[in-house]
């Protein structure tokens, strides 16, 4: 094997893997996102996701354009740019990308965020026009969801279900493309970048083509049913049961139950927290014991569970 030919096999594919993290991570803010009111949540949706698509369509454009023959500066420093747009017309130049208003608006909200947005804060200019990737990004939800957003202190608009759907589907409608694009350029070339691995970020994005959370936020629930509703020959609850638990009392139950999904939530008990950790004799050993729960390394069905309890009574 080549040179050129290890680097889009594997550090393409190393490039893909990474794609496909940006673009999870990007959704996974926006899924966490209750409202549009905070600038620094919606700055880093579209930071992530701005980076993600533009190394995706980089590596679009390598696997279409480059060859030994060219001159390698010139091509190289013809893709170190941010321009999201560019990209896309390099692509399409070979594949006849599927267009839609809502995707293009979306592609160049990307280029405008990273290309004159992202260091406006650090400067002096406009200080009171400080919130343009904010302002920018709601105009597009207004414009394409047909709605009204508030960001007025005690009137709100939450980020509901609708909308999230609405911006995976956006981000879907670029990526697939892309990947599939990438999956044939492999193919002509005879690599394996597109060999994503199983589970992993870019698999839930590339493979499995999930560009919300709404599986993993039924299935933490789904679980938490499951665990509620054991009886006494679970293993697992037998062994959790071992732990007398904390007196929570400040808050009502169903807030709990969202700080068990949502670990920015459980910030907000820091004070309670730290009474109850007053009351406890050992916290290094309970913290041990909990560290148990949720690793797959620990078995519970074993002759193992005599030293668990022996050693947190």
């Amino acid at each position: 094997m080549d040179s050129t030919t290890f680097w889009k096999n594997f550090n393409l594919g190393t490039e893909l893997q990474i794609s496909g993290s940006f673009i999870y991570n990007g959704l996974l803010v926006f899924d966490e996102m209750e409202s549009f009111y905070h600038e620094e949540e919606i700055f880093e949706f579209l930071y992530n996701i701005s980076v993600g698509i533009e190394r995706l369509l980089k590596i679009s454009v390598i696997l279409i354009e480059h060859t030994n023959e060219i001159n390698q500066d010139v091509f190289f420093e013809s893709i170190r740019n941010h321009n999201h747009q560019k990209l896309l017309k390099s692509i399409s130049d070979k594949y006849n990308l599927k267009a839609s208003k809502s995707k293009n608006a979306f592609i160049q909200l990307l280029n405008n965020f990273y290309n004159e947005m992202r260091y406006d804060r650090y400067t002096n200019k406009d200080p009171l026009n400080n919130d343009k990737e904010k302002k920018s990004f709601i105009k597009f939800l207004e414009k394409y969801l047909k709605i009204k957003i508030s960001n007025e202190f005690l009137s709100v608009s939450q980020n509901d279900r609708i909308t999230k759907q609405f911006i995976g589907e956006v981000i879907k409608s670029i990526t697939v493309e892309q990947y599939e694009i990438i999956t044939k350029e492999a193919a002509r070339l005879n690599i394996y970048i597109d060999d994503i691995r199983r589970y992993s970020k870019a698999y839930k994005i590339f493979i499995l083509h999930q560009f919300n959370f709404e599986f993993e936020n039924r299935v933490q629930k789904e679980l938490f049913l499951k665990f509620l509703s054991d009886d006494k020959n679970s293993s697992l609850i037998a062994f959790a049961k071992e732990l007398k638990p904390l007196e929570f009392e400040s808050h009502d139950e169903n807030y709990y139950a969202k700080c068990m999904f949502k670990k920015l939530e459980t910030l907000n008990l820091d004070g309670e927290m730290e009474l109850l950790d007053e009351n406890i004799e050992n916290i290094e050993e309970r913290i041990d014991f909990l560290d148990c729960i949720g690793n797959d390394m620990v078995r519970f069905d074993s002759e193992e569970d005599e030293f668990f309890d022996s050693n947190f009574q």
